[in-house]
Formats: structure tokens, C-alpha cells, sequence
């Protein structure tokens, strides 16, 4: 939605100070002492004789300062609204010391040029300065007092005839939620019957009443409907928490937030400093370059190993080093569908279950060039494909399809803002961290779930170093990152070379015809996008390939038990040995070795 710097608000303010300001002009006229326009005996000019105002000839100078003061008066309200606007919508704050200096000045240029223009003229015509001042202002005066007598005397009367129409009905008090902006849901003249979704837990409790029994084991439930749209309450009393996010930010979202010109490589650097310095937390640098080269290849990362490791604190103090928004959910044993994490209908109270993940989720629509971490703690708690469905498969999609159904939504209810026709929208600052352990007390991951992110290992304890160079934290905008992942990407040297391609073929057709194994186009664009990225983070062409191949290729090989493994497991390591050097492809060589060893 495009985000005007005059909301309907701003426009009702210029509105009234235009109507002010043909006010003042016409009180001037109507008590010119000359009478020269109106006659001297309209009832505006017998009350400021009776308030004791002198009767002063207004001449052209008076004439075109008055005219001046309205335009500029006109010109300042607009003025302060658009700022006002503007820094709303870049997240600063409207009445800043520094704002606040920016709009007395602008009234004070205004006030100058209004009057200041009509002095030059009135001393050309040789009339008097003092007389000139004493008649704006018993202008100004008059005029305002009849400004606020009319605007009482609509506004009481709008109330009156209001009131008096709906009398019978139910009152409800003006206030600021009927100020968000909301687009206007498609006309359509046939009835709609509207569903909803609902959860297992809601046909357990007995609030799905008359719903069917749910669809499948992935959580999915047949719906129960709505005919009408008075079924339902306001959208404030549906969806609250949403709805007071819609009040908060007027319905648009904040354009841009400050960021730090910082290449990859310099963010890495930073990173892990700032990790040793500040949390004591120390990690290899290939780690951190693959945690941030990781989130240019996907938005869905896991962090998978022994436990104390630093699994759960790499996302939360990286969120914390750049300045992004997070949110740390702990995955619970219970978790079997989405609504665990989006929330769901209660079809008994007639209003939304919001969860903490949803809000963030929406939050992130309101603040797009900001960046969002969700970090869902011990995924592996229970099944991630039961819960995190929905989100493998939309990610998978183009960024402006990444669109969630919450609900259905009935003709003529009004939904938040940011929650078209019931869609929820994944923005491209999200990112999903999920951490795994591996132990008796969780389950397995599948590899479809594992080809969809970007698993990173970590079996090792830390090894302390001393810091060496800057250790600050840093800011970073969606906008800045997402920049210098697609410099890192369109650069010639990072890129993959025709002789890359071959020796990687070379390893991975050995693969296949001694173990059957194989991969999509997924896990391609992976590795063409990870290793310009992983590079331009300091990297090597080969740490990457490397990576990539242990999680990707060999990681599948675990639990394969025929005889014939050993043997060809050797085989692999010799040819990978050959194609790209020993000691070169460290990570594989102890993925062979651990595998050979079980064998």
C-alpha cells in the first residue's frame, strides 16, 4: 500500500486552517474603517467597536498583508503536518528538540514574510507601520474568537443531529481506532458464507461445535461457518493486539530505519568480536561467516549440535549487534499444527487467539526495513513438519507470494490493516532460526525439511581468543543487507567457475552411482548463491563447498549400514582428496571418517 505523507487527519487540519484563514481576511474586510468593501454597519464590525476596537482604514497594505497571513498560515499547517508525517513514518520522533526548532522556525519565516511583505508595501505608500500592526492584529483577534464560536456551534450541532438519529442505537464513543486506515473490502452484492479455521485443540475443548473432525495429521481442520458478518464484533474486539498495532502506527509502516555502511566482510569481523568482548562467546570466523551468508541463501536457518554450544545465543546477540527486532519462541512437546504459532479462530467467543509469533509476524509488516529474527527454540521438540509446514512451503514461493491464510473473512468485517481478505504477510526482513539438539528426547529432522535451510553444525566448544579491532555494535537495515548480498552475488570473482562446476560434478556423480544419492535444483541455487556470499564475507570458494556438500550430500548417508559403504565411503574420500587437495575439504573428510568409524 502506498504510504501518503498526508493521512485524512492532516488533510482535516489544512482544511480548518484554510477555513481560519479566509476567516481573517474577511473579519479585515468586514471592520476596515472605510468601509470600502462591506458596509460599516455589518455585525461583525459593530462587535469589535463594542469590544473597543479602533476604527482603522485598512488601504491595500492591510488588504495584502492579510491575504499573505492566510496563505502562510495555510503554508505552515501543511508544512508541519507533511514533517510530522515524515519523520512518523521514518521512526523518529515528531517533537524531537530538533523538530520542534524546525517547525518555530517555519513559523517564524512565516509570520516574517506574511507581515514582513505587507511593511514593504505599506511603506511605499507612506502609511502608518503602527496602524498597520494594531489592525492585523484586532483582526487576528476578532477572527479567531468567531473561528472557535462557529467551530462550537457545528460541532454541537453535528452532535445533536447525530445522537438524535441514532438514539435507539447502542453508543459507542469517537475515538482513535476509527482512525486506522484500512483499504475498503471489495463491493459485492451476493450474501457470503464465511469459514474459519480452527484447530485440534478448539474440537478437543468442544468449541468447534458442529465442525468436522480434523483433515489430516498436519494439523488441518475442516471450518465451521459464519453467515453473517454482525456475528462478529468490531475488528478491535477480534483481533485486539493487532488492532492497537494498527493505532499505533495509523495503518502505514515506517519506510526506512538508519544503517551503517559496512561491507560483509566488516560485519563478520565485528560480529564475532563483539560476541568475545561483550558475551565472552567465541566462535570459529568461518561459523559466523556461514550464520550471515546463510540468511542471502535462505530465510530459514538451522542450528543444529551438542547442547551449551552457543546455538540459541548466535541469533539472539546478533539481533541484539545490529539492531534487529526478535523473538524467542520455545517450541513445546504439544505443538501438532500452525496454530501453535499463528493463533487461531475461537469460534465460541468469536474473536482471534493471537500469539506473540503473529504479532511479530505483523509487527514486521509495519517496520519493512527492519530486521526480524524468530528464533523457534528446540524445533525438534516435537515434529517441525506438523507445525512449520505451511511456512516450508511458502517460503519456497516468490517474496510477495509469502502469504499465510489466518481466517476467513466475512462480508462487510472490516480486518486490521495489515491483514488483507485474512492473509497474513511473510516479509522479506523475517528470518527463522530453529536450534536442534540431538538426543533421545527429540525427533529426527527429515530431509525435507533439512533441504529448505541451511543447517550449520556445531560439535565443537569454544576456544577463546584475544579481540583485536572494533567490537561496537553495529546498525543495520533489511535494505543495507539485502544491498550487499546482491553486490556479493553480481561480483565475477565470487562466482562459480566452469572448472568448479566439473570438480564438483565430479564428487557428486561418484556419489550418486555408488550410493544412489542425487539433488534437486534447490540445493543447486543454494550453492550458487552461499559462495559469492560466503566469499565477500571473508571466506574461501572451497570452505564453502565443502560446507555445502557435508550437509547437503553426506549428511544423508547417516544410517546407511550395507557392506558395501565402507568401501565406496574410502573411495570418496581418495577422489575428493585428488579433485581438490587433501586437507582442503576439512569438514567432509571428518563427516567420511565419523561415518567410517560407525561402519
Amino acid at each position: 500500500m502506498v504510504k501518503p505523507y498526508f493521512t485524512r487527519k492532516n488533510l482535516m487540519v489544512i482544511a480548518l486552517s484554510f477555513f481560519y484563514a479566509l476567516l481573517i481576511v474577511f473579519t479585515g474586510v468586514c471592520i476596515d474603517g472605510a468601509g470600502a468593501i462591506v458596509s460599516k454597519k455589518n455585525i461583525i464590525n459593530i462587535i469589535g467597536l463594542q469590544m473597543g476596537f479602533s476604527s482603522i482604514a485598512l488601504g491595500t497594505a492591510g488588504f495584502v498583508t492579510l491575504i499573505l497571513m492566510g496563505i502562510y498560515i495555510v503554508v505552515f499547517v501543511s508544512a508541519f503536518c507533511y514533517i510530522r508525517r515524515y519523520a512518523k513514518l521514518n521512526g523518529k520522533n515528531p517533537y524531537s528538540f530538533k523538530l520542534i526548532c524546525i517547525y518555530l522556525a517555519m513559523l517564524v519565516l512565516c509570520a516574517v514574510l506574511s507581515i514582513g511583505l505587507g511593511m514593504l508595501l505599506q511603506t511605499n505608500l507612506g502609511e502608518s507601520r503602527a496602524l498597520l500592526l494594531k489592525f492585523i492584529s484586532q483582526a487576528v483577534l476578532l477572527a479567531t474568537l468567531l473561528y472557535l464560536v462557529l467551530f462550537g456551534l457545528v460541532s454541537f450541532s453535528t452532535m445533536l443531529i447525530i445522537n438524535f438519529l441514532f438514539v435507539d442505537k447502542p453508543f459507542k464513543f469517537w475515538n482513535k481506532k476509527e482512525e486506522v486506515v484500512v483499504e475498503e473490502l471489495e463491493e459485492t452484492k451476493e450474501d457470503v458464507t464465511s469459514n474459519f479455521d480452527l484447530t485440534d485443540a478448539e474440537l478437543a475443548a468442544g468449541l468447534g461445535a458442529g465442525v468436522g473432525a480434523a483433515a489430516g495429521g498436519n494439523g488441518n481442520v475442516e471450518m465451521a461457518n459464519v453467515s453473517k458478518a454482525e456475528e462478529l464484533d468490531d475488528r478491535e474486539k477480534v483481533f485486539p493486539a493487532l488492532s492497537t498495532m494498527d493505532i499505533q502506527y495509523s495503518g502505514y509502516a515506517i519506510e526506512k530505519i538508519e544503517t551503517d555502511d559496512l561491507s560483509l566482510q566488516e560485519i563478520c569481523t565485528r560480529f564475532r568480536n563483539y560476541l568475545a568482548e561483550t558475551e565472552k562467546l567465541y566462535f570459529e570466523e568461518d561459523t559466523i561467516r556461514l550464520f550471515l551468508s546463510a540468511f542471502g541463501t535462505s530465510h530459514f536457518m538451522i542450528l543444529e549440535g551438542l547442547s551449551g554450544t552457543g546455538k540459541s545465543s548466535l541469533p539472539r546477540y546478533f539481533a541484539k549487534f545490529c539492531g534487529a527486532n526478535l523473538l524467542f519462541v520455545p517450541v513445546q512437546t504439544t505443538w501438532r499444527d500452525r496454530s501453535n504459532m499463528l493463533g487461531y479462530f475461537n469460534d465460541f467467543s468469536k474473536t482471534y487467539t493471537e500469539t506473540d509469533f503473529l504479532l511479530q509476524l505483523y509487527h514486521a509488516n509495519y517496520n519493512p526495513d527492519q530486521l526480524h529474527f524468530f528464533v523457534l527454540d528446540e524445533m525438534n521438540i516435537s515434529r517441525v513438519e506438523y507445525y512449520f509446514a505451511d511456512f516450508l512451503s511458502v517460503l519456497e514461493y516468490p517474496v510477495e507470494e509469502w502469504r499465510l491464510r489466518l481466517m476467513q473473512i466475512p462480508f462487510g468485517f472490516l480486518p486490521p490493516a495489515k491483514l488483507e481478505d485474512g492473509f497474513i504477510q511473510i516479509m522479506d526482513n523475517s528470518y527463522f532460526v530453529g536450534t536442534a539438539n540431538k538426543d533421545d528426547s527429540t525427533f529426527s529432522i527429515t530431509d525435507k525439511v533439512y533441504d529448505r535451510a541451511i543447517t550449520i553444525d556445531f560439535d565443537y566448544r569454544n576456544t577463546p581468543f584475544t579481540v583485536e579491532g572494533d567490537a561496537s555494535p553495529i546498525k543495520l537495515s533489511k535494505t543495507k543487507l539485502h544491498s550487499l548480498y546482491a553486490e556479493a552475488l553480481n561480483n565475477e570473482e565470487n562466482k562459480l567457475t566452469a572448472e568448479d562446476y566439473e570438480k564438483f560434478e565430479t564428487i557428486t556423480n561418484f556419489v550418486h552411482e555408488q550410493f544412489d544419492l542425487t539433488f534437486g535444483n534447490r540445493i543447486l541455487n543454494q550453492i550458487e548463491t552461499l559462495v559469492p556470499i560466503f566469499m565477500a564475507c571473508g571466506g574461501n570458494k572451497e570452505s564453502a563447498i565443502d560446507f555445502l556438500f557435508t550437509r547437503k550430500v553426506l549428511a544423508k548417508l547417516e544410517g546407511r549400514f550395507e557392506e558395501y559403504v565402507k568401501n565406496a565411503l574410502k573411495q570418496l574420500l581418495a577422489l575428493i582428496n585428488k579433485t581438490y587437495g587433501k586437507g582442503v575439504f576439512v569438514r567432509s573428510e571428518k563427516a567420511i571418517n565419523t561415518l567410517i568409524r560407525r561402519l
